[in-house]
C-alpha cells in the first residue's frame, strides 16, 4: 500500500515561511448605495485634484488591503471605503499589499457607514485600524444620516476629535480639515476653504473671468460719458 504525502494546510504550514509576492487583485463588494459610490469617487476626485503636483500619496476607495504577517491572500485583508496612504509612489494598484509596499498601511481611512455596516466600522474595524494598521487618522460618515465621526491615534488608542465652530475634523496626516457641506463629506483647507472638484474650479475661474470681464465692460462706458476713449488708454 502506498503511503499519501503530507499536504501543505494552513495548520501546518510553519509560521516563518515567506511566501512570494504576488500579483493579488482586489476583493471588495460593491458599495452599499449610490450615495455612498458618489462620496467615495467625491473625496477621491478633491484630493486628487489637490494634490494634482504630488507624485508621492496613493488615495483611493473601496480596494482591498492585504496584511497577513505570512503574506498570504487568503487571510487578514480589509477594504476601506477610502483610504490615503502618504510617502508612496502615486502609480495605478490592483490592491495595496503591505509586504509589498515597505510595510505601509493608510495613514487616514474613511468609512461610509450603512445599516449593515455600520456596527463593523464602529466596532471590529476600528480596532483593527487602531492597534494593526495604526493608522493615525480615522473617519467615519453616513451618507443617509450624515453621522460623521473622527479619531486621531495617541499612545496607541483612538482618541475623538473635537470639532471646530464650522462642526469640521482637523486632519494632522493630511493638514486638511474634513467636514459636511451640501449633505456631502468635503475636505477643506487649514483657512477653512472648500477643496473643489476639478469641475468646481473650472466653474469658478469661468465666473470670475466674467465678472472681471462685466467690470471692464462697465468701466469702459463710464469713460465714453467722460468722453474718453478707453482703447488710446
Amino acid at each position: 500500500m502506498s503511503v499519501a504525502k503530507d499536504i501543505d494546510t494552513p495548520e501546518n504550514i510553519p509560521q516563518d515561511v515567506i511566501f512570494p509576492p504576488g500579483d493579488l487583485y482586489s476583493d471588495e463588494p460593491q458599495l452599499e448605495t449610490y450615495l455612498h459610490l458618489q462620496q467615495m469617487m467625491l473625496l477621491i476626485k478633491c484630493l486628487d485634484w489637490l494634490w494634482r503636483d504630488k507624485n508621492d500619496f496613493f488615495a483611493t476607495g473601496n480596494l482591498t488591503i492585504y496584511y497577513s504577517p505570512r503574506q498570504r491572500k487568503s487571510e487578514d485583508f480589509r477594504g476601506p471605503d477610502f483610504f490615503v496612504v502618504l510617502g508612496t509612489e502615486r502609480k495605478p494598484r490592483k490592491s495595496w499589499v503591505v509586504w509589498e509596499e515597505d510595510g505601509k498601511y493608510p495613514n487616514l481611512i474613511v468609512e461610509l457607514l450603512s445599516e449593515t455596516t455600520a456596527g463593523t466600522d464602529r466596532g471590529l474595524k476600528k480596532q483593527i485600524y487602531q492597534d494593526t494598521f495604526r493608522t493615525p487618522d480615522y473617519f467615519w460618515f453616513d451618507p443617509e444620516t450624515l453621522e460623521f465621526a473622527g479619531f486621531h491615534l495617541v499612545d496607541g488608542q483612538y482618541q475623538p476629535l473635537e470639532p471646530n465652530s464650522q462642526g469640521r475634523l482637523w486632519s494632522q496626516q493630511l493638514n486638511l480639515y474634513l467636514g459636511i457641506y451640501q449633505r456631502k463629506l468635503r475636505f477643506f483647507t487649514p483657512e477653512g476653504e472648500l477643496v473643489p472638484t476639478p469641475e468646481e474650479s473650472a466653474e469658478s475661474e469661468k465666473q470670475q473671468k466674467e465678472l472681471a470681464q462685466q467690470r471692464a465692460e462697465k468701466l469702459a462706458a463710464k469713460l465714453r460719458e467722460l468722453n474718453i476713449d478707453p482703447d488710446n488708454l
